[in-house]
Parts: structure tokens; C-alpha cells; sequence
């Protein structure tokens, strides 16, 4: 499909975007499509349709064109690109003096040069209202009068945007772990600091209480400070691979990563071999292998979030409140990255934080209550936000995206899809216990690729 560049000139130059399309496997009871949205940014959405990783039920792949688009910067749709040498000379987020801070700011300044060199001008429209924009195009191609959409993490912040711009146009958008578009840099780093101790806290109760857990029996908090510290001292590695340095920023994208699922087992394998240095485990990131190029999305998330920090004490500071919130997880690994590979950026933005002003039919706000990635305060926020056009539907379990989670979860987002039918107000349904490592990873995992925030690491 090809959509302006600049949807503030569309007489000016075009992109193409790539889709993909499965078909209702029931044409005659068929309701239109639904598109979706896997998240990221960097998700792709064309190659989450192919691939067939949506677990959606008879009910809406019989009844709905199932429908994928890589968002603008993103895989098939002109990615953003930048050097894999530079990439690779990212400094690390927690900064420990004025000096870090500066060097911060100046390789941000000399990375987006090259990744602006490298990807043209599309790399200053790619932030999410643009992306709405190009989903309202895509639903009169595929046309259809009103949008069906279904979006997981941040492919929510492109259905909110859409329900925001288009009220009209919305048929049903189901949002799957919600984004908060209203916060400033220190609610932002807090709130994700908080879901992310909260992870980790389900995490410890269900290891003490499982004799199968590898950490069963352990101090597992004094553990975890230990490995921590080695990590920061530079002392740790991936296991099976001693020229791969395990940091401190891995070693908690790792534990965060493990509670998407949540691969409660696998974590504790995979910490057991880290500890010992011996064996291999199972691990979510690995390097990019050499090449001159990366796809990097953290552009995306830099012009859809303004979170400036003036100096290092301010920097420092932020630390010190996310450390306090999480003692032992310290931040929201990915919040921090990302935060930290946008400092410098200019305003305005052209698509800032706000509170939602939305006047649509009914939008349903789904979430689980210990989502490592988009917190249950968020959802909490954006319903309210959203007020009498917005429904909250919670899973009381773990894990980020639910519905994977149960008849419940599934049936409550299907029916909605389908016929309309919302949850009744103040709707959960039971949380379903993880019960050993064969909880399918690949079904809550995002798809092989760059992680935001982390040039030059790929999910695995």
C-alpha cells in the first residue's frame, strides 16, 4: 500500500508499506477484517499474519480477514537503518557521572546523524499519529466503513491514537497490555520500575513454593544482589558463549523478558548458568551478527515521547526513585533504555504525550495484573482516560498480552470482536498458574528482532 511520507505534504513523496492477509476461513459468515498490530515499536505485523503467530480462535479466523502491516521505519515499510558498528558503541544506560551523561548525549546526537544519513526523510515521520494515519488508509483500501483492530503492547498507542483521530471510524479495537500516552519522564520511569519489581516478586513467591524450581530452597533476593553486582563489575557472561559479556542492563532485560510468558522455570535455569559460568541456557537476546546495517525503531518511541533530563543529577536522581520502587530489579530495563537512547531529542515532537481526549464507540482496555512490560497502573490510567468510551478487562495473572491465558480472557476479547458484547464494568477473569517451563514462548514473545532501546541485540 503506498501512503505519503509526510502526511503533512500528500502530494509530496511516497512509502510503500507491506501487509500481509489470511482470509476468513468462512466467507459467508464473514465480518469484515481485523487488523492487528504486534507491538514493538519494530513489531511486524505482515510477518505475525505469515507466520501465523496469533493464537486467534475458529471464531474470528473463520470470521475475520486477519490482516498485518509493518508500521512505517519498521521491516518491510522503509526501515529505519543505522551502522551495526556504531550501534554496537551504544554506552550503557546507567550512567555514573556528568561525564557519562555528556558522552550519552553526543553518541545519541552522532547515531541519529547516521540513522537520519542512512534511512532519509522518512526517519522524522515515523512517530505513531503517523502510523494511525496509514491505518485509516489501509481500512478504506481494505474497505471496510469501520476498523477492527486488534493491537498487543505498543500497537495499542496506535489504536488509542486512531480511536482519538477517527471516533467515527472505530468498529472495535481491542487493546491488548496497554501503553500510557500522559506520562513525563519520572512517572514514566516509575511506573515502569514498579511492574517490574512486581514481576520479580511473583517470580520469588513462585520459586520458594516450587520444589522443581532451580533456585527452590535459595535466598533468592541475595542471589539475584549477587549476580546483579557481578554483572556491574563486569564479571559475568552468557552461558556457552565466554566472549559474550552479560551486563547488568542484559542480565534484567533477560529476567524481564522471562516474565512476558512468564518462563519462570527457564529463568531460574537460565540464572543457575550464568552463576556457574558452565553449561548453555536458554537466553531471549543475542548479539546481531556482523553486518553493516541494523533496523532500529527507537525513533519511533523518541517522537511519540518527549522525557528530557537536563544533567546527570537530574539522571541520577530518576535512578535513585526507580532503585528505590524496585530494590532489586533497580528499573524498568527496556523504559530506561529507551529513555536514554532519545535524550537530546528536539522539541516538539510531533506526537507528545497527552491525556486522551476520545469520544468513540466503546474501546476495550485489556491487561494483566502483573505485566512485566505495560503495567496494570497503565491500563488502570488509560481506561480512565478513555472514560465512557473505554472498558477494562483484566487477567489476575502474569504475563504480558492475555489472550493466550485461558477460555476467559480469549472469550471475553472474542465475543467483544464479534458481536460488540463488552465485559461487564469491573470484569476478571482467574489467573491460570504457569506450571513448568513448557509454557510456549514463541506464543507470548515478540518476533525475532531489534529490541528498543538495545541497538545492535535482537530477541532471539
Amino acid at each position: 500500500m503506498t501512503v505519503p511520507l509526510d502526511w503533512g505534504d500528500p502530494g509530496g513523496e511516497k512509502i510503500q508499506l507491506a501487509l500481509a492477509r489470511r482470509k476468513a476461513t468462512n466467507p459467508s459468515a464473514r465480518i469484515g477484517s481485523l487488523v492487528v498490530n504486534p507491538g514493538g515499536p519494530g513489531g511486524s505485523g505482515k510477518q505475525i499474519v505469515l507466520r501465523d503467530r496469533l493464537p486467534f480462535s475458529s471464531e474470528i479466523t473463520s470470521r475475520f480477514d486477519i490482516v498485518g502491516f509493518d508500521p512505517r521505519g519498521v521491516a518491510g515499510s522503509h526501515p529505519i537503518q543505522c551502522s551495526r558498528e556504531l550501534a554496537a558503541q551504544a554506552p550503557d544506560p546507567f550512567l555514573k557521572s556528568q561525564a557519562d551523561f555528556v558522552r550519552l548525549l553526543a553518541f545519541n546526537a552522532r547515531y541519529k546523524q547516521d540513522c537520519r544519513a542512512r534511512t532519509g526523510p522518512l526517519f522524522d515521520h515515523v512517530d505513531t499519529g503517523s502510523v494511525a494515519r496509514d491505518l485509516d488508509a489501509l481500512r478504506a483500501g481494505l474497505g471496510d466503513d469501520k476498523l477492527s483492530f486488534y493491537a498487543i503492547s505498543y500497537g495499542t498507542l496506535i489504536g488509542q491514537i486512531y480511536a482519538e483521530r477517527f471516533p467515527n471510524r472505530v468498529r472495535a479495537l481491542a487493546l491488548d497490555s496497554n501503553m500510557d500516552h500522559s506520562l513525563g519522564t519520572r512517572d514514566f520511569l516509575d511506573t515502569q520500575a514498579w511492574t517490574t519489581q512486581d514481576s520479580f516478586d511473583e517470580f520469588v513467591k513462585w520459586c520458594d513454593k516450587t520444589s522443581s524450581c532451580a533456585l527452590h530452597g535459595k535466598n533468592i533476593r541475595t542471589f539475584w544482589a549477587g549476580l546483579v553486582a557481578r554483572a556491574d563489575r563486569g564479571e559475568l557472561h552468557y552461558p556457552g558463549r565466554p566472549d559474550t559479556p552479560l551486563t547488568k542492563l542484559l542480565l534484567i532485560y533477560e529476567a524481564t523478558g522471562a516474565f512476558f510468558g512468564p518462563d519462570w522455570a527457564d529463568l531460574a535455569e537460565f540464572l543457575v548458568a550464568v552463576d556457574s559460568g558452565e553449561g548453555e541456557a536458554r537466553s531471549l537476546l543475542k548479539p546481531l551478527p556482523d553486518q553493516e546495517v541494523v533496523n532500529d525503531a527507537t525513533q519511533v518511541f523518541c517522537l511519540d515521547y518527549l522525557l528530557p533530563v537536563r544533567n546527570y543529577d537530574e539522571y541520577a536522581a530518576h535512578l535513585a526513585s526507580s532503585r528505590r520502587i524496585a530494590p532489586d530489579m533497580q528499573a524498568g530495563p527496556e523504559a530506561l533504555a529507551t529513555m536514554a537512547a532519545c535524550l537530546g531529542q528536539q522539541a516538539p515532537i510531533p506526537n507528545p504525550q497527552h491525556r486522551l481526549r476520545v469520544y468513540s464507540p466503546p474501546v476495550l482496555v485489556a491487561n494483566a495484573l502483573h505485566d512485566p512490560a505495560t503495567g496494570y497502573n497503565w491500563a488502570v490510567s488509560t481506561a480512565q482516560q478513555l472514560g465512557r468510551s473505554g472498558r477494562l478487562f483484566t487477567y489476575e495473572g502474569w504475563g504480558h498480552r492475555i489472550y493466550d491465558h485461558g477460555q476467559c480472557a480469549a472469550g471475553g476479547i472474542d465475543r467483544y470482536l464479534v458481536s460488540l458484547e463488552l465485559p461487564a464494568k469491573g470484569a476478571s477473569c482467574p489467573a491460570i498458574p504457569p506450571t513448568s517451563s513448557t509454557v510456549k514462548r514463541s506464543t507470548y514473545q515478540p518476533l525475532p528482532g531489534p529490541v528498543p532501546g538495545l541497538p545492535g541485540w535482537v530477541r532471539s
